[in-house]
């Protein structure tokens, strides 16, 4: 039975004016921060198998950006209400159960800025960029950064399988969008077309895509693979009569279980 297809979540208009104008003064204090590498960022945060504190995730992915551009404590707290609000919405558009239900199914909806032929000629007649630079005017390319860097900011949740099967297929999903990021007709974006796709020349809205699904497989793929936290061994406590166990010799009841001793 084929199921009708369910609208995925999305950010209202209001979530997505303050989302802009948070990123925006960020921007002011850092130039490599942008409303793409943010929604990049979060997306890796949501599509990890947990989810840091906004004290971790907010100095990995804007230094003290945040803290200088945000001095007033009002200020603060609602530019971090606009974010963890998309960081919300990603995690709804990422949840597992509706994903293994639906395989087949886009639900992640990155935030991300269109480039066209048109848009990089006109980089290079009224911007004056080389040729070369203006083709790196690729969509996705910021927002595959951003996530890359969320993955790579916490190595102790994205933690690489030691299963050799499992290895490859998380280094697949993986692969697939750091492509987005690859130069186009470099030898690396080569490579990947070549491994990824060898009966047929990607298209970057096929590189797209694969990307989002790939991003989806890995929120899935975290549900049976998420690292298990240490097992904490808490030893019984000794009987008044049993032997210390500090090693002294003496019971327990005339040494650190006696009263007023520190155990």
């Amino acid at each position: 039975m084929n199921l009708p297809r369910l609208l995925p979540p999305d950010s209202s208009e209001a979530e997505l004016q303050a989302f802009d104008t948070t990123c925006e003064r960020l921007a002011g204090f850092a130039d490599e921060i942008n409303f793409e590498s943010i929604d990049g960022f979060l997306t890796a945060l949501a599509a990890g198998p947990s989810l840091p504190e906004p004290e971790d995730w907010l100095p990995a992915m804007c230094g003290d950006a945040f803290e200088r551009a945000f001095a007033d404590p009002e200020d603060q707290a609602q530019a971090l209400r606009s974010l963890q609000a998309r960081l919300q919405v990603l995690r709804r558009q990422l949840e597992p159960e509706v994903l293994l239900d639906r395989p087949e199914e886009m639900r992640l909806l990155p935030l991300m800025a269109e480039y066209t032929d048109e848009d990089r000629q006109r980089a290079v007649e009224e911007v004056g960029l080389k040729a070369d630079e203006a083709a790196l005017l690729q969509t996705g390319v910021l927002w595959a950064q951003g996530f890359l860097d969320g993955v790579e900011a916490f190595p102790e949740i994205w933690v690489e399988p030691t299963d050799a099967i499992d290895a490859e297929d998380f280094g697949m999903l993986v692969d697939q969008v750091a492509a987005l990021a690859l130069t186009p007709g470099s030898d690396e974006a080569r490579e990947h077309a070549a491994l990824y796709w060898p009966e047929q020349e990607p298209t970057r809205e096929d590189l797209l895509a694969e990307a989002f699904f790939s991003v989806q497989d890995l929120r899935v793929y975290w549900v049976d693979h998420a690292p298990r936290p240490a097992t904490r061994h808490v030893l019984p406590a000794p009987g008044r009569n049993d032997p210390c166990p500090c090693g002294s010799g003496k019971k327990y009841k005339k040494c650190h279980g006696a009263p007023g001793t520190a155990p």
